[in-house]
């Protein structure tokens, strides 16, 4: 075990863990720079987890449309996931456009009464390159008329106000803003 492995332990012995919350647009890099991260975490022998926001919708929280009132119960399922994984240990990366701030703010508050680490991480790409990467097609699809309640476009997106980091994504690469959220994670000892 290395040094810093062992200064990631805490009194009980157990490692520390932390949810680290990237919220944007569709299409702004979030899941992209989650996995990133969550590979070079993995090879420095942490225990990681990334909570994709796709997924969680196919598969913990399906049958949920993307009213306000249903987009915040996601967000309080992810929320609450990961929180349980950051208790016990694991790095939760949670890349999830969770477009309200009283959504994430309920999360945070959560993580604060378990006493659990919890980073917001802002990963602000314009509206604009969102829409040129279209990485699913949503932004066509509004344009197009086919989709509406696009986050961003025709629904609001209430940006972090003090996020704990601000990434923008489409002024450098993949492995940069994933050094960038690596090197927060290490000034605050989670990393």
């Amino acid at each position: 075990m290395t040094n810093d492995q062992e200064q990631e332990k805490d009194v009980t012995g157990a490692t520390t863990g932390a949810t680290i919350w990237l919220t944007g647009l569709p299409s702004a890099g979030k899941t992209t720079i989650a996995y990133e991260l969550a590979g070079r975490l993995s090879a420095e022998g942490r225990r990681v987890q990334v909570l994709d926001g796709d997924e969680i919708r196919e598969f913990l929280s399906a049958g949920l449309g993307f009213s306000r009132e249903d987009r915040h119960t996601n967000v309080q399922r992810i929320g609450y996931v990961a929180e349980l994984l950051a208790r016990n240990g694991v790095l939760a990366l949670a890349p999830v456009i969770a477009p309200y701030a009283d959504s994430r703010d309920a999360v945070r508050k959560r993580h604060q009464a378990e006493g659990t680490a919890y980073l917001e991480v802002h990963v602000a790409t314009p509206v604009d390159v969102c829409s040129v990467r279209d990485v699913k097609g949503l932004y066509a699809k509004q344009a197009a008329g086919e989709i509406s309640g696009l986050t961003g476009v025709d629904d609001p997106y209430e940006a972090p106000g003090s996020p704990d980091l601000r990434i923008e994504s489409h002024q450098q690469t993949v492995q940069e803003s994933a050094a960038a959220l690596h090197a927060l994670l290490t000034e605050r000892g989670l990393a």
